[in-house]
């Protein structure tokens, strides 16, 4: 006789473990979905955490930094001024130590980097070229 017909129990547990197999993919789907909103929300709530940062720290706990030098290949000296309280950090190999603390000066301004902030790409770029160029107010004298 012909097998197809002698088996139709057969074709009926192929389909129930075909269908076995569908279920599982989609409790998959569902749980990849899952996590991804899951993950979605934590990147939002992350996001919105950082834009709004500032807003419940009060400014005068926070600390600023006063100035800062390097004395070693890893190793600096700061300042940074904490609550008008002025504290001389070591920083280096992993660690910080406090080495002194004074009070603060009153007319104290932040320190402030080389280029102002205001200055676009644009114009330390120009500064940089005619630096190079040799135009520059702080000419290297050792080069031919």
């Amino acid at each position: 006789m012909n097998e197809s017909a002698s088996s139709p129990s057969a074709s009926i547990d192929g389909l129930a473990a075909g269908g076995e197999v569908l279920v599982g993919m989609a409790t998959l789907g569902k749980t990849a979905a899952a996590l991804a909103l899951v993950l979605g929300v934590i990147l939002a709530c992350s996001l919105l955490l950082r834009r709004l940062g500032g807003v419940n720290r009060g400014q005068g706990h926070r600390p600023r930094l006063v100035g800062s030098t390097a004395v070693g290949n890893r190793e600096r000296v700061v300042i940074v001024e904490v609550e008008s309280t002025w504290l001389v950090l070591g920083v280096g190999g992993g660690q910080v130590s406090k080495l002194h603390e004074l009070p603060a000066p009153a007319d104290t301004q932040p320190a402030t980097d080389p280029a102002p902030a205001d200055d676009g790409f644009a114009a330390r770029f120009a500064r940089a070229m005619r630096h190079n160029a040799g135009l520059g107010p702080s000419r290297d004298r050792s080069r031919p």
